[in-house]
Parts: C-alpha cells; sequence; structure tokens
C-alpha cells in the first residue's frame, strides 16, 4: 500500500515502530522529551491511511485542548478527515455515554452535572441540614470535604484512609463525615445530579454491569489510544480494559519514570501491570531525546536507575557536546540565593533571555528567600504552582502586625488585624479605626475603647501584644512573639489546613532573623525594589521575558534553557513527608527526574549546608540523597574567594569572650560568648544582653 506520508524518513526508528504497529495492545514507553505527541499524531494519520473510518478511533487525553492540538496536527498532516477522530478526555467520554447508557443504572437522559462549586453547595446544604454546621467544635469548610470525598473516590479507598493519610487532624470527625458522604450520594442519587467523580464511577458501573455495552464500545470504538496513562487513577485503568476487551487494539503512551500524581489519585502501577491486563502487549520505548544535551541525560539515566519498580531505559541524544550539571553546596539560604540570583544575571548576559531559565523546587514555600533576593536584584519573575511569600493570606496577617508597629495610622493593616478577633466583624472594625486615627497612641488607646464582651478579651489581648512589641527586640523576637499570640487566631480562621501552612510561618521566621530592623525586613518582603519609581514597577509588570518559578509539579511537561533546582537536602526533596515510606520515596525519585529532564542546556542542582529552623537555631543539613546516588555525574562549584568550612572558621572565631565592641544602635557593650557560627552574645550598658546575626550586626572592636 502507498502511503502519502513517507514515514520513515518523519520517524525515528521506535517512533516508527509504534505508528505502525496498529493491532493488538501496544505499551508505548516514551521517555522525557521523546516526541511523545509526534508519535501519537503521526499514528492517527497512519490508522487514517489504513482506510480506518476517523469516528471509530478514540484518543484520549487529560485535557481537552490536547487532544484538539493532537486532531489539528493530524489534519495539517493527512486531510481534514482526521479531526473526525473521537478525542477527548475521560470525563468528556464518560458524559456522553452516560446520556445514552445512563438509564441503565437509574439515570434519565436529562441527569445535571454538578461542577465543583455545585457539589461544594450541595454538601454545604446537607451539612447545615445533619447539624454540623453549628456545632461547638469547627466542622471541615466544604470545600475541604469535597476533595477529601473525591480523593476517596478516585483513589478507590475509604474515607478513613483518606483522612488518616491526609487531613489526620480531621479524625474525630470522621464518623460525621462518613454519615454526611451517605447522604450526598443518596440527594445525588435522588435529584438526577452527578458530579465530576460520579461521570467515571458511573461509567464504569455501565461497563462493568453490562457485557452488551462492552461489546457495542468494540464495536463503535476499533482503535483505542491513550496518554499520559502512567497520571491514569483506578477508575479509568478499569475504564480502558472494559473498553477495549472486544477487540485489544488499544494503546497505550506514556513514562512510568514520571508518574507524580498519586497526591490526585493516579496510580504508578498501571503502567507497569498494563501487560498483565492485555496479554500479549507488545513494549516499544522511545528514548531518543530531542530536549537535553548528554551529561543532563546521563544524570537523569543515573536518578531513574535506583528506581526500584521501572521499565529500563536508557535516554540519548544526538546533539553533541554539553556542560556537565552544576552542584552548589551553599552555606545557607541565603547563600543559595544569591549564586542562583548572580547566575541568573551573567546567563542573561550570555543572552539567555529571562523567560529561558526556571528555578524549580518541591514546595512553594522553599522559594522565599530567593524570592526576596531576586526582588532586590530587580530581576522580575512569575511563580507558578504555588503563591509568592507576599500573597498567602496567613503571611499577610503578619506583616499587617508588623506594618503597625512602623506606621501605627495605617488603616488597611488595622482593618486586618482587627478582623482577626472573635467578635469583630467590617461594621466594629470600621468604628474602631475611626477611633484609633484621631488618637496619639493608637496602641494604648486600644485600652480605653468601651468594647463589647463579644470581644473585650480579644482587643486586650492585642493591646498587650503591641506593648510588648514595642520593646527593643530584633525582627527575628518580635516575630517569635506575634507567632505565640497568633496561633489560636491561624488554628481557627485556617482551621481546614493549618498543618500545611504552618511551614510557611516558619519559613517567615528564617527569614528574619537576617534582618536588623523591622523597617528593613518590610521593605525586602514589599517584593519590589524600594528604589524602583512606580513607571519602572509598571514596566516590569506589563514584561513578558520573566523568570520562573515553579513547583516540580507545576513544571511537567515545560522545558527551559537553563534550570536550577533548589533545596536539595534530606526532609526538603524528598519532602519529610516521604520519609520512612518507601512508595513516597519512590515518587519523589521520580519528582527528582521530572524537574532534571525539564533543562535543555544548563542544569544547576543546589542545596544549603545549613538552614535556619526555628525554636533550634542554625542546624546542618543533610544532602538529598539524590544528590548522593549522582554525585559521580555533577561538576561542584566553588566559590573563588574561599571554602565553606573556611568561612564558618572565620566567622565561628571573629569574637571572644570578654572583648569590648561598640555597636551604631546599642552603643558599648562586651561579648559574653559565641551563640552559634555566626551569632554572638553582647552586654550591652544601655540595652541589656543581645544576640546579634554577625552577618548583619556592623560591630567594631574597642
Amino acid at each position: 500500500m502507498k502511503y502519502r506520508i513517507d514515514y520513515a524518513s518523519e520517524l525515528n526508528p521506535a517512533q516508527l515502530e509504534a505508528v505502525r504497529n496498529i493491532l493488538g495492545p501496544v505499551l508505548v514507553i516514551a521517555g522525557a522529551g521523546s516526541g511523545k505527541t509526534r508519535t501519537l499524531v503521526y499514528r492517527v494519520a497512519r490508522l487514517v491511511e489504513e482506510g480506518v473510518p476517523p469516528e471509530r478511533i478514540l484518543l484520549l487525553t487529560f485535557t481537552r485542548k490536547a487532544a484538539r492540538e493532537m486532531l489539528r496536527r493530524a489534519a495539517l498532516l493527512l486531510d481534514e478527515k482526521c479531526e473526525n477522530v473521537s478525542g477527548g478526555t475521560f470525563h468528556s467520554l464518560a458524559h456522553l455515554m452516560l446520556r445514552q447508557y445512563g438509564h441503565l443504572i437509574g439515570y434519565s437522559r436529562n441527569f445535571t452535572i454538578l461542577d465543583r462549586g455545585d457539589a461544594e453547595d450541595a454538601i454545604n446544604l446537607l451539612r447545615t441540614a445533619l447539624g454540623l454546621a453549628d456545632r461547638k467544635r469547627r466542622f471541615p469548610r466544604k470545600e475541604t470535604i469535597a476533595s477529601i470525598f473525591s480523593m476517596a473516590v478516585n483513589k478507590r479507598i475509604s474515607l478513613e484512609e483518606v483522612v488518616n493519610e491526609e487531613y489526620p487532624h480531621f479524625l474525630d470527625d470522621l464518623e460525621d463525615l462518613a454519615r454526611l458522604f451517605e447522604h450526598y450520594v443518596r440527594y445525588k442519587q435522588e435529584h438526577q445530579l452527578m458530579d465530576y467523580d460520579d461521570l467515571l464511577v458511573n461509567w464504569y458501573r455501565v461497563l462493568k454491569g453490562f457485557p452488551e455495552v462492552r461489546r457495542e464500545m468494540g464495536r463503535r470504538f476499533e482503535f483505542i489510544m491513550v496518554d499520559e496513562y502512567q497520571d491514569t487513577n483506578a477508575l479509568q485503568a478499569e475504564i480502558v480494559r472494559f473498553m477495549a476487551e472486544e477487540h485489544g487494539n488499544v494503546m497505550v503512551v506514556g513514562d512510568d519514570s514520571q508518574s507524580i500524581y498519586a497526591f490526585r489519585g493516579a496510580n504508578f502501577k498501571n503502567i507497569i501491570e498494563f501487560p498483565r491486563l492485555f496479554p500479549g502487549t507488545k513494549i516499544i520505548k522511545l528514548e531518543e531525546n530531542y530536549r537535553s544535551r548528554q551529561p543532563i541525560l546521563d544524570l537523569a539515566n543515573t536518578v531513574i536507575e535506583y528506581a526500584k519498580e521501572k521499565y529500563t531505559k536508557c535516554l540519548f541524544t544526538r546533539r553533541e557536546g554539553g556542560a556537565t550539571p552544576v552542584l552548589y553546596k551553599a552555606r545557607d539560604e541565603a547563600d543559595q540565593s544569591r549564586f542562583i540570583a548572580d547566575r541568573i544575571l551573567e546567563l542573561r548576559e550570555e543572552g539567555v533571555p529571562l523567560s529561558e531559565i526556571a528555578v524549580l523546587f518541591r514546595s512553594a514555600y522553599h522559594s522565599f528567600d530567593l524570592e526576596l533576593e531576586l526582588a532586590k536584584r530587580n530581576i522580575p519573575f512569575v511563580k507558578q504552582g504555588g503563591m509568592k511569600l507576599i500573597e498567602t493570606a496567613h503571611i499577610k496577617d503578619i506583616v499587617a502586625h508588623l506594618r503597625l508597629l512602623v506606621n501605627p495610622y495605617d488603616m488597611l493593616a488595622w482593618n486586618r488585624v482587627l478582623l482577626l478577633i472573635e467578635g469583630i466583624g467590617p461594621k466594629t472594625s470600621k468604628r474602631l479605626m475611626e477611633y484609633l486615627k484621631v488618637e496619639e497612641d493608637p496602641f494604648e488607646a486600644l485600652y480605653r475603647y468601651p468594647s463589647k464582651p463579644s470581644f473585650a478579651k480579644g482587643l486586650n489581648e492585642l493591646a498587650r501584644l503591641f506593648g510588648e512589641l514595642r520593646a527593643n527586640l530584633s525582627p527575628e523576637e518580635k516575630l517569635a512573639r506575634l507567632y505565640e499570640y497568633y496561633e489560636p487566631i491561624f488554628e481557627r480562621v485556617y482551621y481546614d489546613d493549618h498543618p500545611k501552612r504552618a511551614k510557611d510561618l516558619d519559613q517567615l521566621l528564617a527569614i528574619a532573623h537576617k534582618y536588623e530592623t523591622v523597617e528593613e525586613f518590610l521593605a525586602d518582603l514589599a517584593l519590589e525594589p524600594p528604589e524602583a519609581s512606580v513607571a519602572e514597577v509598571e514596566a516590569l509588570e506589563n514584561e513578558d521575558e520573566k523568570l520562573v518559578l515553579s513547583t516540580v509539579h507545576s513544571a511537567k511537561g515545560l522545558e527551559w534553557h537553563s534550570v536550577f533546582v533548589i533545596s536539595l537536602a534530606e526532609g526538603r526533596f524528598p519532602s519529610s513527608y516521604a520519609l520512612g515510606k518507601e512508595e513516597s520515596i519512590e515518587e519523589e525519585r521520580r519528582l527528582f527526574y521530572v524537574a532534571v529532564t525539564r533543562a535543555k542546556e544548563n542544569l544547576y542542582l543546589t542545596y544549603p549546608a545549613t538552614y535556619y529552623a526555628p525554636g533550634e537555631g542554625r542546624i546542618f543539613s543533610k544532602p538529598s540523597r539524590f544528590l548522593e546516588e549522582v554525585k559521580d555525574k555533577l561538576n561542584p562549584w566553588y566559590e573563588k574567594d574561599d571554602s565553606f568550612m573556611e568561612d564558618e572558621e572565620d566567622v565561628g572565631s571573629s569574637f571572644k569572650p570578654g572583648e569590648l565592641v561598640w555597636h551604631p544602635v546599642f552603643g558599648e557593650g562586651k561579648v559574653k560568648r559565641m551563640a552559634d557560627i555566626d551569632k554572638v552574645v553582647v552586654q550591652f550598658a544601655s540595652a541589656g544582653e543581645r544576640t546579634l546575626h554577625l552577618k548583619f550586626a556592623r560591630l567594631e572592636r574597642l
């Protein structure tokens, strides 16, 4: 047969094999950057050229946009007939099929789909009806309940398992959550409603319970292709099995090494067990990489060699040369941030656009210190997969208190602070602000305000707090006291997810210890260079060329010229939540693999040798186990001046007990002892005992 497309010249040998293998089950293991989408597009075209009616082909993807784009490319390649291929998501397929077959399980053709907002509102109605909303003890918010229910359905596990794993602080509510779930399921059935999860559940029920529907599906869709199979959950894998039962003509494409969405319900085992579900499966590996230089691929191959369960593959490229990935051992997080900012500016000087550089991290709070450094250097950036430090509500709460110390007449800050007090709403807050703005000392005036019993205690506690914060304390000490006051408010206001938010507060405290004054701290937190004019700031906002900061999860599928993967220390990457759990460590390893395979030309791996832990001071970190595994593939970067250990000794031996010193604010004092490698305790005549950071204290010997 003569084909219109010259497949052999357009595809590499492995891609060509995947496109030519039409009959029977096929598993394509598509390594990072190996042309997976191209392979799927050409296979659609090949099937149509073989005479398969386009409407008999089913292409399942994870976004409608991906399906549309693939079919558009296939149409450009061959002809517009390719656009008649049935393409879409699992949910859109289930929706279409349930309109036709839903009656088999008690649904009319006119059932209503609940979007996430509708589902949350229905849960809220039932929560109120069951008397769970007005109990003395707080009950989870509707958004959190919807997430718990969804995870149980997608992972096909019990509510108890979900709460145990993800929301242990709700274990006391388990019985009520189970009761609410039963009512929610019944409510949807009685009112002919389905939420997004029900679409998959009910389509699975139809396929499982009615063999004639499975046969009909086999006739309707003679060839099935599934993209990103490593991201499917247990239900989706079962749906694929039933849909292809009649003929077995199913190709799934994915990369077991990039399965990183377990927290959403994705099941890594699906791609591993596909050959068992479909005996006779042909396995084809796409190993030629079109993205990265070989030294980066050598490192990536080493990362995944250590995986316990995998399809063995070895990524290679025909592109010659390339720089060895760099390892930078920073003294601390501030040094890590300085190194990254310096190197980014150098790359820009070398002609690399900022938008072609990315900094990747395991958790959103890992970039907070770097965000401040970038702002000081006037390096514009966008952040994906997490909010910027100052954008989070709980950090805004803390900053509002600090702003009042600098400007007691900042009414925006007063409004935020007052609304956190139980019993104070917008009207009371407005009256209080009218009162405070004419007082000579707003903090003292809090004691004199004619409070109602409902908020008198809270107002007095706030007044006491400000009295303590006005004392001559370092920003770190002020924050520590502020946290003591804020903790019960924090747990009340952010009841559902305060354990996850707490790390942000710890990180803020770790940053604060670098500053001598609250004013300096707040200036850097503003995330706009203090010297920048309004015009300059607006210009940055409109500028397309911005550095990308991203969690690794949000970076999947993307690529950049140069990539930094930061904070590669045990407890950070891999995450502390994964330590001691083999399956979780394996997922962290795959996450690291995804991170390093985003880089095309340059890859930098960094970690701080020490970091500041609230309540513990400066502690040494342990390099990530993943760095140990790839150390032979790395080029260590040393600063020209001195090594980390030499610097440590210099700082630690700077002052001896009994030495007389002069401080520009506190005056003359006597050194008592070294508190840490970079902190000294000094007894001042006027200010008492102070613990000072040597990098910022500007101490002089007398």
